[in-house]
């Protein structure tokens, strides 16, 4: 009789195969939920509600690092993205990175892993640091968005609540911040602010020379599987693994298929092009070798900002059956 799991996951093409049933996962009758990222994870960590669910990388590790969290991760990437988007500013009154300085800067949580990827480039690239900046905490759309795990954040770094009954979308409208960082885009009548933008004109540019330099693609959300279900069943993560794997290998087959394309966005050929160029073939991979300088990084910065409570090494982030693979 097969396992069954209940999996939490995001609605993406490189999943598709598995909830369609076109990848089965050896042993495991599962049952799929397709869940946004904020009803997830606030689920995930408060309630355990799932048996394996998309993780955001970020509350992973701060739970880990002390040892905390009911999950152990397996190097599956469901979520990657160049944060360079992340940020968005008062472009009336922001002209450089460097203009952030003694700035206040809105965000819906401090530790979310898009604003810790978005601080560690004003960081290094331009030498903004946490401590330069102001930190108003709130909700994009709705007023009052807590952070879903405690934090100890480092004494040199402020962080206020924004206003009763003010978004953090409202203050930038109104100019009451400097600049919004946060993995959506800010909304209300911010979204439509003409002195409301990027921080970067051309992110896309500035992202592609930040990889050519750094060999970093960031990674948003690994998976999780429960700890003990992990003990029960040692071969469990390599099976989740695998059909992860495949079914990403699917997607990418289908989407190389230009005969009649498969997103609903112009100019795809040319974008898969340029990304296989700039990146290699295997330009999402999962699996931690490929993905090693990355994740030093990411372990790097957020035990720096005072996230996670000590350094982890990239050996202890994941369960030890997902480091190797066999091949033919």
């Amino acid at each position: 009789m097969n396992l069954r799991l209940s999996i939490a996951m995001g609605d993406y093409d490189r999943n598709r195969a598995l909830f369609d049933g076109g990848v089965q996962i050896d042993g495991v009758d599962p049952v799929f939920m397709l869940l946004n990222p904020e009803e997830m994870f606030f689920r995930a960590f408060r309630s355990i509600d799932f048996d394996v669910s998309e993780l955001s990388f970020s509350s992973y590790l701060v739970k880990h690092a002390k040892g905390e969290c009911p999950y152990i991760a397996l190097p599956i990437f469901l979520s990657r993205a160049f944060r360079h988007t992340s940020i968005y500013v008062r472009k009336d009154r922001i002209k450089t990175p460097g203009d952030l300085k003694g700035k206040k800067i809105g965000v819906p949580e401090y530790q979310l892993t898009a604003n810790v990827w978005a601080r560690s480039i004003l960081e290094d690239d331009y030498g903004v640091k946490p401590s330069d900046v102001t930190w108003v905490r709130g909700g994009i759309d709705e007023p009052g968005r807590p952070e879903k795990i405690k934090l100890q954040l480092p004494g040199d770094v402020t962080m206020i609540d924004a206003p009763e009954g003010s978004t953090i979308s409202d203050l930038l409208d109104r100019g009451e911040i400097d600049g919004f960082m946060a993995p959506r885009p800010p909304g209300g009548a911010a979204r439509h602010n003409p002195n409301v933008g990027w921080l970067f004109d051309d992110p896309t540019a500035v992202a592609k020379d930040y990889f050519k330099r750094t060999g970093v693609f960031p990674i948003m959300h690994v998976v999780g599987l429960r700890k003990e279900l992990a003990a029960q069943h040692p071969w469990l993560p390599a099976a989740l693994v695998k059909a992860f794997e495949k079914s990403k290998a699917a997607a990418l087959d289908k989407l190389a298929d230009t005969s009649a394309t498969k997103v609903t966005l112009p100019f795809v050929e040319e974008q898969l092009k340029a990304a296989k160029e700039t990146m290699g073939e295997d330009y999402w991979s999962y699996g931690v070798q490929p993905n090693l300088r990355t994740l030093e990084t990411f372990v790097r910065h957020h035990h720096a900002q005072g996230l996670s409570s000590r350094q982890v090494p990239v050996e202890e982030l994941f369960h030890p059956a997902t480091y190797e693979s066999y091949k033919i």
